[in-house]
């Protein structure tokens, strides 16, 4: 079976780069993300797949209020509507904002540590993650007591653990060797 992210991925690519040419990136990432959080509302998500419904009528569930007919927004929503990749949305949502970042030197980067971080802290942090990999840094910081003490920083693929959780496993592995 073939995984949302691998169906997701060429709708999001063409929406982005479709966006980037109209200038007009930051409309549709706002569009993507009303049309996804809609997507997963147990009432609309009951409706994918229904023989009673035509694709193209579940379509205008996705669009804001103000939306008209005839748009390049309302096309593509079609598009995936005859497709029937409507379901996708999240996904295909979650990766335009991705590449929207990345357009825009922007890196995500969550942080959890065993207690808050308080303001002067984030900021060191942030100024050394700028550094580190020459883009504006979106912290996103949460609490995770399991931690013990310190720090995981994750930075899209890489992983910088300076927990102490992580730091106590090796000493126990290399006492234990």
């Amino acid at each position: 079976m073939t995984q949302p992210l691998t169906i997701a991925r060429p709708y999001a690519r063409a929406a982005f780069e479709h966006a980037r040419a109209h200038a007009v990136v930051s409309e549709w990432a706002g569009k993507l993300a009303f049309a996804a959080e809609a997507s997963v509302d147990p009432r609309v998500s009951a409706l994918f797949g229904d023989p009673r419904v035509e694709p193209r009528a579940l379509a205008t569930l996705f669009q804001q209020g103000g939306e008209t007919g005839d748009t390049d927004f309302t096309h593509f929503l079609e598009l995936l509507a005859d497709n029937r990749r409507l379901r996708e949305l999240p996904e295909i949502a979650a990766l335009f904002e991705q590449m929207k970042r990345e357009a825009e030197h922007v890196l995500r980067v969550r942080v959890r540590s065993a207690v808050p971080l308080d303001d002067a802290q984030t900021q060191r942090l942030v100024e050394a993650l700028q550094r580190r990999y020459h883009s504006e840094i979106d912290l996103e910081r949460s609490v995770d007591p399991s931690v013990l003490g310190g720090a995981l920083i994750d930075v899209g693929e890489t992983v910088i653990d300076g927990s102490l959780k992580s730091r106590l496993a090796k000493l126990e592995t290399a006492l234990t060797n």
